[in-house]
């Protein structure tokens, strides 16, 4: 029996083990420690490396997913070289969870696979899976777990809104006189949750705006393109987070008599011309002159007017004017709106294009006046505009002027009606001294004259949504 503090001594087994490694001077205490240190070593080395060798899951939600509706489907993405063991989604809402998916796999601690390619997971979750869930606010909750020895769980999260039942809309009784290339105003609500609403006409949406002065509802200025098919029925629309949309129709009509007739119109270029273009437009191409004129007049034009579409981004979320718009004083009108340009040249047509605007001349060098009130938001040379000048008026509709000589202003500069924001010139594709204006609502150019007309701003504008300060 061994006395109270005393060591029990080692097997001599043990001895013989521990002496072969240890000097002869090592006290069986020592040796008796060390034999420990080894067994220890041996255990946790390997639990260390099956521990850092182990993975870690990586989940990700789809970048879309902003709203569960009925029964949304869910598509998840998970990425981990040794699997999944188990996968568990959850709504929270209110305080309270509720599972809506799991999955589990059977456990590999030990023997876990390697080399295991990503995997997506698609689930529906929504009202009709979970009716717990109410309209609002919620969260969704995804935690997958890797299938290997540590069995690490990660969680993705986003933020999403319950939407029960889709929205309804319900659209003014005026009677709308509509016209291809010109605008319009609609009024509307929407009842229930939207996420997005306005007016869709074919394939072009145009947004809407809270009515001015805090006066409940919605209202939305949209247009026809100059080329959109005859007839094409507007819609109020409204969508909600899940995807659900509904549509409401205004009251409209298309008088036959009165549409516009746009001109076809040959244009002939000689040498100097194409040279000039060429020359400002493409200093540093080479080739054939007219072929790199076709290509300025189709390619760099699309990419333009893109480049003014986009500034519909940039729009005031108020209106920024309150008289009507004004043409360019003492100005001559050359060319009109949607003139369907043919481009001859020693007698073969190489081109054709769409002017979208007028083309106004006075004297040369004259004094560019502002439209109507608004935020200069682009100036700057602009290809085939040449220096180019655009101003928002607020809402989506925009004034474009080209061709100008001189820029006298800058963007963010806050302009009155009529003053004078530049000079005209030739500056990209022009032949002759004049400004090329034109407007655009949403990145849609329309034709201006009716925003010329007191008497049309009154009665599509001003009688529908309050215009500060309006006088006709």
């Amino acid at each position: 029996m061994t006395r109270p503090g005393s060591l029990k001594k080692p097997s001599c087994r043990f001895r013989k083990i521990a002496t072969a490694f240890l000097p002869s001077c090592y006290s069986e205490i020592s040796i008796m420690r060390t034999f420990f240190l080894i067994l220890f070593l041996l255990i946790l080395v390997p639990i260390m490396a099956l521990f850092f060798m182990s993975a870690t899951p990586v989940v990700t939600l789809p970048s879309s997913l902003t709203a569960l509706g009925q029964s949304t489907p869910i598509t998840i993405n998970v990425s981990d070289p040794h699997g999944i063991r188990i996968a568990v989604a959850t709504v929270e809402q209110n305080g309270s969870s509720y599972k809506v998916w799991d999955m589990e796999q059977p456990s590999r601690r030990l023997r876990w696979r390697r080399g295991v390619a990503d995997a997506a997971y698609t689930f529906n979750a929504g009202a009709r899976t979970t009716p717990q869930l109410r309209d609002g606010k919620a969260r969704l909750v995804v935690e997958a777990t890797s299938n290997d020895f540590r069995g690490k769980t990660v969680s993705s999260e986003r933020e999403v809104t319950v939407v029960t039942r889709p929205p309804s809309v319900s659209v003014d009784s005026d009677q709308h006189y509509l016209y291809l290339g010109m605008a319009d105003l609609v009024t509307f609500n929407v009842s229930g949750y939207a996420s997005e609403s306005g007016v869709r006409v074919g394939d072009e949406k145009f947004r809407s705006w809270p009515m001015p002065g805090g006066k409940p509802g919605l209202f939305s200025l949209f247009a026809f393109a100059w080329n959109m098919p005859a007839a094409t029925p507007p819609l109020v629309y409204a969508t909600d987070p899940a995807g659900n949309e509904v549509t409401g129709q205004m009251v409209y009509e298309f008088p036959k008599k009165d549409q516009p007739k746009y001109r076809v119109r040959d244009l002939q270029l000689d040498d100097k011309f194409v040279q000039k273009v060429v020359n400002e437009l493409d200093p540093s191409g080479s080739g054939d002159p007219v072929e790199r004129f076709v290509k300025i007049n189709s390619e760099m034009r699309r990419a333009n007017n893109k480049t003014l579409a986009d500034l519909r981004l940039k729009t005031a979320d108020h209106f920024l004017w309150s008289q009507p718009f004004r043409q360019q004083s003492n100005s001559k009108v050359e060319a009109n709106f949607a003139d369907v340009r043919n481009y001859i040249y020693q007698g073969k047509k190489i081109d054709q294009q769409v002017h979208l605007g007028y083309d106004l001349s006075i004297t040369q060098h004259v004094g560019v006046e502002a439209t109507n009130d608004g935020r200069v938001v682009y100036a700057a040379p602009l290809g085939i505009y040449g220096n180019c000048i655009v101003v928002d008026h607020g809402y989506g509709l925009q004034s474009i002027y080209g061709h100008l000589s001189e820029i006298e202003v800058h963007e963010g500069d806050m302009v009155k009606r009529g003053q004078i924001m530049g000079k005209s010139g030739m500056t990209g594709m022009a032949g002759g001294d004049h400004i090329h204006f034109s407007m655009q609502l949403e990145g849609i150019q329309i034709d201006p004259k009716e925003w010329w007309d007191a008497h049309w701003i009154k009665d599509h504008i001003a009688k529908r949504v309050d215009l500060p300060g309006f006088n006709n």
